[in-house]
């Protein structure tokens, strides 16, 4: 079978290719699918055939290498096939409406998977003697010889600077021609309106003439100023690219540090060969990439987790206050970001520095780091006390409270939990059916985003820890995804279908870790069992790697995040184009996502010299407007959901008589 393995293996990319294409996810907001049977027939007809050939000749080639199959499954051992196949089927597809769509789909999804598998086995099999040796020798020379080597500090190496500057320039280019620079969530809009006000040195802005022209979800309106409720760690951080012009950079810099920051932390804990292929693998994953290329929180939380583990790590070697001072800074840094990621952080890194011996009393160094993370952290009581007059009283839950009602957005069970979305919240309160079908979502969502791999993400990992002799620092990275996920059962929300399972992120490194374990146990088990075997292992690996960068990242990109949500950035064009000077540009349709793309572009101050976005809310609105800004001019513009294809021109530019003579005004809109 030596001369077939180019045959399967672009039997495999072409394959995987179709059954990508056969998963409807889109860019409205949803978890993906694999549509009826009857709807692929129809609607994706040469996909679907493509993929009914790959299974036939994978199920026949299967079929012929029968017995090699029959020895991988007595590796894994019948305890370890029964784990396996459960987190094998349970997390290929996710909850439908309809039990009994849920299960065809959890049939067909998991066929699929299987058969990608089986298709990896045959190009691993087929592969030829000159072929292993030349993938031996690449690993050996930039992993290392399997075993042997004992965990020990270690900065970053050629590789590692390389991984991390090829993870900034692909979270740039999928920043620029994916995401094209524009916030796509709502989250995204406030936090570079927060950002921008904090680079200008304000906590909070005026309140602009005519608020209700101005309405964006997020932002909280005094009677004399409005300000965004969310927690000030990342606009802190983001308004550093805000200053500099470039708020879009921040994420993809903090992308390629993260793999630095990641490797520093693994090689206290493992030997250089794991740490090397975990930020391989690392680099590699569409979650962490796609976490890169955005607005959101959770790239910066991670960073500043992982200096916290880091900093902890060398306390538990060399007890000194400024390991302390640094570790608390940190996980003060992202209480700061996301609180309960910073009560998850502390509480691992709060245990697991007491394996720190101080010179004098024992538990001294835990007693600094707590000591500076309460002080890091209690920069947010002054800034409460600023926002909403308490201290204890916090932006966002006196956002929500007023919203949604008292309690709705807080952690913990109760009727009264949850603000009422439709679609994104199918049980009223929260309660332990919450919980499973949050749960449900995530680790569908983990599996499919963590690698991207046509297997499954979550294969390797399952393996190691079914099959596998675990370690002391393996169980610590248990705790610490366990934890996370725990911590996250307290809350209503998923965090819904936006960037994989998000409210998980922090969990991507020791994922990424025990992935790593996982294929340096099954070279191991294949290496015992018939010699030159671990290296088809590695062989099977590196496939799968670079079909999640080729082609589902490509696919990813290009069918969900460009224009999500209906997000555009049509008008940041007229926004610096001086023809329009000071005009105020109504938009009409739907407050998300006609009004949000465009108010993404307002100046912080209403009174500067550029273009001001108001929502176009029916005549009131205009007259208030038209008071408000006298002498100015006025241009009209229908948003995407009513012009159907990005923003259109509808009129002006018009003097403020002649915008209130006009009849085209849509009256209150959602």
């Amino acid at each position: 079978m030596t001369g077939k393995a180019p045959g399967w293996l672009a039997l495999f990319s072409v394959g995987y290719l179709a059954s990508l294409l056969l998963i409807h996810a889109g860019r409205s907001v949803g978890y993906q699918h694999y549509p009826p049977l009857a709807q692929l027939l129809a609607e994706r007809a040469l996909p679907l055939a493509v993929f009914a050939a790959q299974a036939m000749l994978v199920l026949w080639g299967l079929w012929r290498a029968r017995r090699t199959v029959g020895w991988l499954l007595e590796l894994v051992g019948r305890r370890g096939l029964v784990l396996i196949s459960a987190v094998f089927v349970l997390t290929s597809a996710t909850l439908s409406r309809h039990p009994g769509t849920y299960a065809g789909e959890l049939l067909f999804a998991s066929f699929v998977q299987l058969i990608q598998l089986g298709n990896i086995l045959l190009v691993a099999g087929s592969l030829s003697s000159a072929a292993l040796g030349a993938i031996g020798d690449f690993v050996e020379r930039h992993f290392g010889p399997p075993g042997g080597e004992p965990s020990e500090p270690a900065g970053p190496d050629r590789l590692v600077w390389a991984l991390a500057a090829g993870v900034t320039l692909a979270a740039v280019a999928l920043a620029l021609f994916a995401y094209q620079r524009h916030p796509h969530i709502p989250d995204e809009v406030v936090y570079l309106y927060h950002a921008r006000y904090f680079a200008a040195g304000q906590l909070a802005m005026p309140l602009p003439a005519a608020p209700d022209a101005f309405s964006v979800d997020l932002m909280m309106y005094q009677p004399t100023r409005w300000f965004s409720p969310v927690p000030p760690g990342w606009p802190a951080i983001l308004a550093v690219g805000a200053f500099f012009g470039v708020p879009w950079l921040v994420n993809p810099i903090l992308g390629g540090a993260n793999i630095l920051l990641a490797h520093s932390f693994l090689r206290e804990i493992y030997p250089r060969r794991t740490a090397r292929l975990a930020v391989v693998l690392l680099a590699a994953s569409p979650w962490h990439l796609f976490m890169a290329m955005n607005f959101m929180t959770h790239t910066a939380t991670l960073s500043c987790a992982l200096a916290a583990a880091l900093a902890v790590a060398r306390l538990r070697r060399d007890p000194r206050l400024r390991w302390a001072a640094l570790g608390g800074v940190c996980l003060g840094l992202v209480s700061l970001i996301r609180p309960l990621d910073g009560v998850a952080m502390a509480l691992l890194l709060g245990v697991w520095s007491l394996g720190a011996r101080g010179r004098r009393l024992r538990l001294a160094p835990s007693a600094a780091l707590t000591l500076s993370t309460l002080l890091a952290a209690s920069v947010v009581f002054p800034y409460n006390r600023a926002l909403t007059g308490s201290a204890r009283v916090f932006p966002l839950l006196q956002y929500t409270d007023t919203l949604y009602g008292v309690g709705t957005n807080a952690l913990g069970f109760g009727a009264n939990r949850g603000l009422g979305w439709p679609g994104m919240d199918p049980f009223p309160g929260h309660g332990p059916i919450d919980v499973a079908v949050n749960s449900n979502l995530n680790l569908f969502q983990t599996n499919v985003e963590l690698l991207g791999w046509a297997t499954g993400s979550l294969l390797l990992l399952t393996l190691f820890v079914a099959t596998g002799r675990l370690r002391r620092q393996d169980w610590w990275l248990l705790a610490a995804i366990g934890l996370i996920i725990g911590l996250h059962a307290l809350y209503w929300f998923s965090g819904g279908p936006d960037f994989g399972a998000r409210y998980w992120y922090l969990m991507i490194v020791p994922c990424v870790a025990l992935t790593a374990r996982g294929l340096e146990h099954l070279e191991s088990l294949a290496e015992r069992h018939v010699p030159g075997a671990g290296r088809r292992v590695m062989a099977a690996a590196g496939i799968l790697m670079a079909s999640g960068v080729l082609l589902f990242i490509p696919w990813r990109a290009a069918d969900k995040y460009f224009h999500y949500r209906g997000m555009r950035p049509d008008l940041r064009r007229l926004a610096s184009d001086p023809a329009f000077g000071d005009a105020i540009v109504l938009v009409r349709g739907r407050r998300f996502p006609d009004y949000a793309s465009a108010t993404a572009y307002n100046p912080i101050d209403p009174g500067s010299h550029q273009p001001l976005f108001a929502w176009d809310r029916g005549p009131e609105i205009r007259r208030e407007l038209v008071h408000a800004f006298a002498g100015r001019r006025f241009w009209i513009v229908n948003g995407p959901s009513l012009a159907r294809d990005g923003y259109a021109m509808l009129a002006g530019p018009l003097s403020g008589t002649e915008l209130l003579a006009r009849p085209d005004s849509l009256g209150p809109a959602p």
